[in-house]
């Protein structure tokens, strides 16, 4: 595990501006880094992190400031969309930034079954077509920028309660589904720390330690809110995959949310937390 008192980057460009953006660049900016963020649209950024409004699938009409260092979020757009958006990111930079994170989803795997835990060291096998453009996309940042992969499932917390709204709206779920899932300041930590760190893995699965059926975690939140848990759809297969976040565990220390039962407690019993972007 890498110290908190490890420099940042000097100069970090977060391209793909949004909730994880808004959470990474305050931290970026409290230990003295600059920051820019490239985005499609105009939009409220946290103080002294400076707008780039750019649309990656055409080459940008204009150079990219120089950076140490990049965090690249941008979202699945169809074949061949992250090779031809990181293709013109990399021809808009001055040169190729020291440390690049590019943050893909454990998604790469869907179709894989859960005949044992999945590790970084397993290959993807990418089986749907949402998972054969993630892997694409990491073979292309590892190309171009030589990035570091992280991959992580079901980002969860503030502003993100896709569960909390099923169980309120008593929707039907997949009990036997297998999940896993991150709370999003655990993930945003590690980013930080990815940066930060001399010698990074190459791909980490930001996981937390309690990968659980779905039905588990809907009947959690149900109890917490004091509501009836949703009903099971009995039609579904017992789909998903479980991956190991040992490692994860072993660069950050100890997760803020170790399990899903702290991240949603916490959630359902704090006050909102106020975000840009």
């Amino acid at each position: 595990m890498t110290s908190s008192r490890t420099p940042a980057p000097a100069r970090t460009l977060l391209v793909g501006y949004g909730k994880l953006g808004g959470l990474l660049a305050p931290r970026l900016r409290a230990d003295g880094g600059e920051v820019f963020a490239v985005r499609r649209s105009d939009g409220t950024l946290p103080d002294g992190v400076i707008g780039i409004r750019a649309d990656l699938s055409a080459p940008l009409p204009e150079p990219l400031p120089p950076v140490d260092a990049m965090v690249v979020t941008l979202p699945p757009s169809g074949p061949s969309g992250y090779r031809t958006a990181l293709t013109h990111l990399a021809a808009a930079l001055p040169a190729v930034p020291a440390r690049t994170v590019f943050v893909s989803s454990t998604g790469v795997f869907e179709g894989r079954g859960a005949e044992r835990p999945i590790t970084e060291q397993d290959d993807p096998a990418p089986v749907t077509e949402r998972a054969q453009e993630l892997r694409d996309g990491e073979r292309a940042a590892i190309d171009l920028f030589d990035a570091v992969i992280v991959r992580p499932a079901g980002i969860y917390g503030p502003g993100r309660d896709f569960l909390i709204r099923q169980v309120r709206e008593h929707a039907t779920v997949n009990h036997r589904r297998r999940t896993n899932r991150i709370h999003d300041a655990d993930l945003v930590r590690a980013l930080e720390v990815l940066l930060r760190m001399p010698e990074p893995p190459r791909v980490l699965h930001a996981v937390d330690a309690a990968p659980a059926p779905l039905g588990d975690v809907v009947a959690f939140i149900a109890q917490t809110l004091g509501l009836e848990v949703p009903p099971d759809d009995v039609s579904a297969a017992p789909t998903g995959t479980v991956l190991d976040g040992s490692l994860l565990r072993a660069v950050l220390g100890e997760l803020e949310y170790p399990t899903y039962e702290a991240g949603y407690a916490a959630m359902l019993t704090s006050p909102p937390r106020s975000t840009h972007g």
